[in-house]
């Protein structure tokens, strides 16, 4: 097993094999990344032997944009026969000496997030029932985790007689069945939009951070809030927030008494004097090196001390706009004496767009 497998949105294959083959380089490692647009995932494949584990141990998951799930994989298994796909997978693990397969803790059996491969969804559910039991007949899926110890389980199919074998590390993968945070959408909620906050939230803190930093006693603007899909979610922690849009909020957050709307425009608008903002968040239309210089402004003038908002992308040269304005970020809080902590995702509620969360330490 020296490949890794990375899932991502469709249509970003691009993207997530230029991140993975510069992360890979900043530690020395070598491979190259085979892409198939539209599949869903990326294989990179390393020049060296168990470089592949290496990588999934040594990039830190959470520094990756694009990428929803980290696996190291086998070669593609193909042409598996029906009356028994269970022994060749099994055969895969068992010849394995890397890794100790008798500390995983789960199995996944996935396919891409596609439209094509969703016909594949029914089977892997099925499929899932007998792996498993056999598997723990060979003495794996039995370790309890603790602390994020211990390895699991994927099996990636590309169609119903071909799969990658492969295993993520506990303690540096996304902790979803592939990759995906399922969420529903509140009832209530002004806009399906509300959905990229709460993902960015669960994504970019833990349960503990986001108790002491988004309560009651916390603050926070929202540039571009209309109709409040964004507001509604820190609100729902007890937050005050001033909602910044020419448009309307919807009347169930104002009547909350939670909620002041500045009908104005998020690039002019200021917070309120002697009042100190907890949180900025902002999900405006606009060019990505825009929003990035107003984000700094904000940081740099003391106006907040943390922040989620996104970057609309272009269609062309994503991944390098991506970089351009973490350098920015980085170069105008480092300027300043400021310091931070950077994070980008690309979340399954966004679409031509990436997720950022920047905290002043």
């Amino acid at each position: 097993m020296n490949k890794l497998a990375l899932y991502c949105r469709a249509g970003f294959e691009k993207e997530l094999a230029a991140e993975i083959t510069e992360k890979a380089a900043d530690l020395g490692i070598y491979g190259f990344a085979r892409v198939v647009d539209n599949s869903g995932y990326v294989i990179f494949e390393c020049y060296q032997e168990n470089e592949a584990d290496r990588l999934a141990q040594e990039v830190q998951f959470k520094q990756l944009i694009f990428a929803r799930q980290l696996v190291v994989v086998s070669d593609l298994l193909q042409d598996l026969a029906t009356e028994d796909r269970i022994s060749p997978i099994v055969a895969q693990y068992q010849q394995n000496s890397l890794v100790d397969f008798k500390q995983s803790t789960e199995l996944w059996v996935e396919t891409a997030d596609t439209n094509e491969a969703k016909s594949l969804s029914t089977f892997c559910r099925k499929f899932t029932v007998p792996l498993r039991q056999q598997l723990r007949k060979c003495g794996l899926l039995n370790y309890r985790e603790i602390y994020g110890s211990g390895v699991t389980l994927h099996i990636l199919f590309i169609n119903n007689d071909s799969c990658y074998v492969g295993y993520s590390y506990n303690n540096n993968h996304a902790p979803h069945f592939m990759g995906i945070p399922r969420l529903k959408f509140p009832s209530d909620a002004p806009s399906r939009s509300t959905l990229k906050l709460e993902e960015a939230i669960l994504t970019f803190l833990s349960e503990k951070e986001e108790k002491q930093r988004m309560n009651s006693e916390s603050k926070a603007v929202d540039l571009g809030a209309c109709p409040g899909g964004w507001s509604y979610q820190l609100v729902k922690r007890g937050m005050f927030v001033y909602a910044v849009d020419h448009g309307k909020i919807a009347p169930s957050l104002m009547e909350t008494g939670r909620v002041d709307h500045c009908p104005e425009d998020g690039f002019k608008f200021q917070p309120p004097k002697r009042t100190k903002i907890d949180w900025l968040v902002c999900d405006m239309v606009e060019q990505p090196m825009r929003i990035t210089s107003l984000m700094s402004k904000w940081l740099t003038n003391g106006w907040c001390r943390e922040m989620i908002f996104n970057l609309k992308l272009p269609m062309k040269k994503r991944y390098q706009e991506v970089r351009l304005c973490q350098q920015k970020l980085h170069d105008d809080l480092s300027k300043a004496g400021l310091g931070f902590e950077i994070q980008a995702k690309h979340l399954y509620h966004d679409r031509e767009e990436i997720t950022l969360h920047v905290r002043i330490k």
